[in-house]
């Protein structure tokens, strides 16, 4: 079935009809109309886990939702680097989807981790757009691969929650395509999505549901977007400014809805019926990912997936003394009240109902009786609750009889959820307290870590013996927490995002979340690990970081020209432990070339390989033009700046292992030249700029480089007019028609 064909079908429809298709019927249901065979296309969050309501519907979890499997979400998925993974979520996810009848998922969430407050970065993969693309390209191409749609999320530069409905984010063209928007080209680009959802907030003062730039110039003309935009739950409120700059569909729809909007600008001539027929013809194509054939769930099946796909998220960050794994034999003391009452997912609109959860402590307690270890366990404190004496003191007790303190520590929904943004980055004093004195008292600790945003490790860090950072692990985590706690599995988790020293020392910290209404982008392409590794500000994990149970090596880097502007880097590694792994290879590019600032190195490409002890591997990774690339906002397009390239092999975004120079020809930009363009513009352009010294009569005069340098800074015209020189006008013509591109 084609577009042309869906356009056919509605033929003869009265323009009133077809405009009651622009909103939903309800909160999760699109309008239908049968007559046209357009079908009724139900939707439901989960970008983790389905939130499907068959029962009272809203978008903040305050109902109960259908049982659905709850994945670890997208904090873990970051954290795996690896695209398999986000795959296998992605193909389960949709299985359960086409199961309950449900047509589009609303997911993934790709959106940028700007500041470590925002109340939502649980959903979201990584502070990096190379990543949080690769990843949200293969998590949407493997669940369309089962029927249902996805509904890529929140369309964009929608980076915090305070204010979210409102807030203007003020962020110039450069950061925009640079940061906050490559992660949607590539799941536009590369797994053609079926609906894209535009956010609430505004950008540069215009509300993303009625930006005409974002969703029909970029999203569309650009990127050749054919799918449905969709506005978020109750964003719109202007229809028809929403309607005129490409937004589709208007959810939730209902008494919410503003079709006698749509309508009466129709009569009025404001918009014309081919306005309206543009978006319900794609909404007439979205029906055809109508669910109509029955599949049944394994729910024991998908369970154990679940915690295989934890397996590979979790992130150690610290192992002295390799206190882990923990051998058999030990005696344990298994502390804090998140061992028992876990924490594995998100809260907000995102919430799943799970199908069961696994406890870390009681799939400890299983392994420890194959393992010969005994395990005692005291809760240590009360889940947000005030510092209970009785309780941490029979925690130390428990300490110091034992061979190892493991403490699990975290946050709880109440502290980060969608919503609202954190105000700090520190654990609960409690359990800081706790973890400190546990440490004191243990021969060894361990502290386990369950939490949505990055927290600050430094009250406590150099008092533990090794930290496992497992964020949110879905209902299987306990499972992937105790196995990589035993050895039976080998970390393999890398940070997707920096844990700073202090929340001070964040490049956003300045600028969030802003006043009176904006927030300002101030630190521009410096997001994260850019501005960390840029400025040398020191950080506690950096982007990347990730331990292993065995050792790794990259003995050689080769890389190879593809194109005047592109190539392949060819990375050997080796596995130089005892022990099977999987090993994150990390490919950075850097360089200093172009007119504009870059970051010291950007991440371009990565692989996640799997190695036996004693194995070596050769990974490929290419690098195509775009790695090379930055935004000329003068140009108004993507442009390789001629010049020296660094090819960087990593173990973290401050840790070079290997490296290779390359050099580009790249492209010089030849802008053409008027008597109201810089005069150091002038001296620059590849095409006559070594003939402007001559004709101002400068070549050989006594002109010193600071005089240069304020000449430079002034027009061609103010400088003629205040210099006095006898300059030819013809001459100066002959130069301006000169530098025009050919």
């Amino acid at each position: 079935m084609t577009a042309h064909h869906d356009t056919d079908r509605l033929a003869g429809v009265p323009a009133e009809q077809k405009a009651r298709l622009l909103s939903g019927k309800n909160f999760w249901e699109t309008e239908a109309l049968e007559e046209a065979g357009i079908p009724v296309i139900s939707m439901a969050d989960g970008p983790y886990g389905l939130r499907h309501q068959s029962g009272r519907h809203d978008n903040l979890a305050l109902f109960d939702s259908d049982k659905a499997t709850c994945f670890p979400p997208g904090v873990a998925i970051g954290s795996s680097w690896d695209p398999d993974t986000a795959a296998r979520l992605g193909a389960v996810l949709g299985r359960e989807a086409a199961a309950q009848g449900v047509d589009v998922v609303l997911g993934p969430g790709i959106n940028i981790k700007r500041s470590p407050l925002c109340g939502r970065n649980f959903e979201y993969y990584s502070e990096d757009p190379h990543l949080s693309g690769v990843l949200g390209a293969a998590f949407a191409r493997a669940l369309q691969t089962e029927g249902p749609g996805v509904s890529v999320k929140h369309f964009a530069a929608n980076n915090q929650e305070t204010n979210r409905q409102t807030i203007s984010s003020e962020v110039d063209e450069r950061t925009l395509r640079e940061i906050y928007l490559p992660a949607f080209e590539r799941v536009v680009t590369e797994a053609r999505p079926a609906t894209v959802m535009a956010s609430y907030n505004k950008i540069n003062g215009v509300a993303a549901s009625e930006n005409r730039w974002l969703l029909t110039e970029v999203l569309r003309d650009e990127w050749g977007f054919d799918g449905v935009v969709v506005s978020d739950w109750s964003a719109v409120t202007d229809r028809v400014a929403a309607l005129k700059a490409g937004l589709d569909l208007e959810m939730p729809g209902g008494a919410m809805g503003h079709d006698d909007d749509v309508i009466e600008a129709l009569r009025s001539g404001e918009i014309s019926e081919s306005d309206i027929d543009a978006s319900v013809a794609r909404i007439a194509a979205l029906s055809r990912r109508k669910v109509t054939s029955a599949v049944t769930v394994d729910e024991d099946a998908h369970h154990e997936i679940a915690r295989r796909i934890a397996q590979e998220c979790a992130v150690l960050l610290k192992n002295e003394r390799q206190v882990l794994p923990i051998p058999s034999g030990a005696h344990v003391a298994v502390i804090g009240a998140f061992a028992d009452q876990p924490r594995y997912q998100g809260g907000g609109s995102a919430h799943v109902n799970p199908t069961r959860v696994d406890k870390p402590l009681d799939e400890m307690r299983a392994i420890a009786a194959e393992e010969g270890v005994t395990i005692t366990y005291a809760p240590g404190f009360a889940i947000d609750g005030p510092q209970d004496e009785r309780l941490a003191a029979d925690a130390i007790a428990a300490a110091s009889r034992a061979d190892i303190a493991v403490v699990f520590a975290g946050l709880s929904e109440e502290r980060e959820s969608e919503g609202f943004d954190r105000d700090t980055i520190d654990l609960p004093s409690p359990q800081v307290e706790l973890i400190r004195d546990v440490a004191a008292a243990a021969s060894r600790t361990v502290v386990v870590l369950a939490n949505g945003g990055i927290v600050s490790l430094e009250q406590w860090h150099d008092d533990v013996d090794a930290i496992l950072e497992g964020f949110l692990l879905g209902q299987g985590g306990g499972r992937a927490l105790a196995d990589i706690l035993f050895g039976r599995v080998n970390p393999s988790g890398h940070l997707a995002e920096s844990v700073p020293i202090r929340l001070q020392d964040h490049p956003s910290w300045l600028n969030f979340p802003g006043e009176q209404g904006h927030v300002r982008y101030g630190e521009g392409v410096l997001v994260g690990y850019r501005y960390f590794a840029t400025s040398r500000t020191p950080v506690r994990y950096p982007f990347g970081h990730g331990l292993s149970y065995t050792t790794f090596e990259t003995p050689a880097l080769s890389v190879t020209r593809t194109g005047i502007d592109s190539a392949t880097a060819h990375v050997e590694v080796a596995n130089t432990g005892n022990m099977a792994g999987k090993h994150v290879v990390q490919v950075y590019v850097s360089t200093e070339a172009g007119p504009v600032r870059r970051p010291v190195r950007e991440l371009r490409g990565f692989a996640k390989v799997h190695l036996e002890p004693g194995e070596t591997k050769t990974v490929e990774i290419d690098l195509p033009r775009r790695a090379f690339a930055y935004w000329d906002i003068a140009a108004g397009r993507w442009v390789v700046a001629p010049g020296d390239y660094r090819i960087e092999v990593c173990a973290d975004a401050n840790t070079v292992l290997q490296s290779s120079a390359l050099t580009l020809e790249g492209e010089r930009i030849a802008t053409e030249l008027t008597m109201d363009t810089p005069v150091g513009a002038w001296f620059e352009h590849p095409q006559v700029g070594s003939d402007v010294m001559d004709t101002l009569g400068l070549t050989g005069a006594p002109v010193t480089e600071e005089q240069l340098a304020m000449i430079a800074s002034m027009t061609m015209r103010q400088f003629i007019g205040i210099s006095g020189l006898n300059v030819s006008t013809d001459a100066l013509q002959a130069l301006m028609t000169a530098s025009r591109p050919i």
